[in-house]
């Protein structure tokens, strides 16, 4: 999600600021530390230090500067100390942004606002992606998906009912990306040699910090029996658990979710019934 930079949205940097560190009170004139981490001015003038708020908006760190700030540019420093970026502050201009995508290195970093070659205020950010495996779901039970969009209105049910979508969440402040979905344990159709990223059409997929998005399957889990080893359907039932497997991009994690799961109604994949949970 992409946001222009004259539009950096005060509520939300508010929101997101909260994983300031506790240097940034000591580094913004008349600033105050709240109680959840955030550090805002004293009163509601602009005229409130130079830095007055950094944080993390979809893949951008957005920089707020006070209205009286006289600085010449705002300098991005890395985790390990080198430069990320520098923006030139033209005259009047109170927010600068770095494109920081979901190729950085998480850990501290440190912004300085620069006047004639001298840092006039200095504060830091920690940033850190969390990702999170949230929901399983299939299009017999979640028809409301966009799955013509993702599979193409010409694609049958069968196939549809084949693929599965996974929801993500990403509870850090900064921003990733999904580039592996895996599924192993008791689905019907395991994959003996995964090819590409197991994600529909796509080699990676990017959640912003604090949003939610679904990976949509192309590995065909929930498709008829694979050989001996998958899980069948079954007129009774038969009960089972698989795990879902997703690795970020930024810090090359594994993160894994088990799901129990239960295969009754018929003998064949197509009308089965399916239900997940989370073990």
């Amino acid at each position: 999600m992409k946001h222009d930079q004259s539009t950096f949205d005060r509520r939300t940097v508010l929101r997101t600021a909260a994983v300031l560190s506790a240097g940034l009170a000591g580094c913004l004139n008349g600033s105050t530390e709240t109680g959840d981490g955030t550090t805002t001015p004293n009163d509601d003038s602009d005229e409130q230090g130079i830095l007055r708020q950094v944080a993390v908006e979809g893949t951008e760190l957005g920089v707020e500067l006070g209205s009286v700030a006289d600085v010449d540019r705002v300098n991005l420093i890395q985790p390990n100390g080198e430069l990320f970026g520098t923006r030139e502050v033209a005259a009047g201009v109170q927010q600068v942004s770095f494109e920081i995508g979901t190729a950085y290195d998480p850990g501290e970093y440190r912004i300085l606002a620069v006047q004639n070659g001298e840092t006039a205020a200095e504060t830091s950010l920690e940033i850190r992606p969390q990702l999170e495996i949230v929901d399983v779901g299939l299009f017999r039970n979640n028809p409301d998906k966009p799955w013509d969009e993702v599979y193409g209105e010409s694609e049958t049910n069968r196939v549809k009912n084949s693929e599965a979508y996974v929801e993500v969440r990403n509870m850090g402040n900064g921003p990733d990306a999904v580039v592996e979905l895996r599924f192993s344990g008791d689905v019907p159709h395991l994959a003996e040699h995964y090819e590409g990223s197991g994600l529909h059409g796509i080699d990676h997929i990017v959640v912003p910090p604090e949003e939610r998005t679904n990976l949509f399957s192309s590995t065909f889990p929930f498709g008829p029996k694979l050989g001996d080893d998958g899980m069948g359907c079954s007129i009774n039932e038969n009960q089972g658990e698989f795990n879902v497997m997703i690795e970020s991009m930024v810090t090359g994690r594994e993160v894994t979710k088990t799901f129990r799961v239960t295969y009754s109604g018929s003998e064949e994949m197509r009308d089965c019934d399916i239900d997940i949970s989370v073990t």
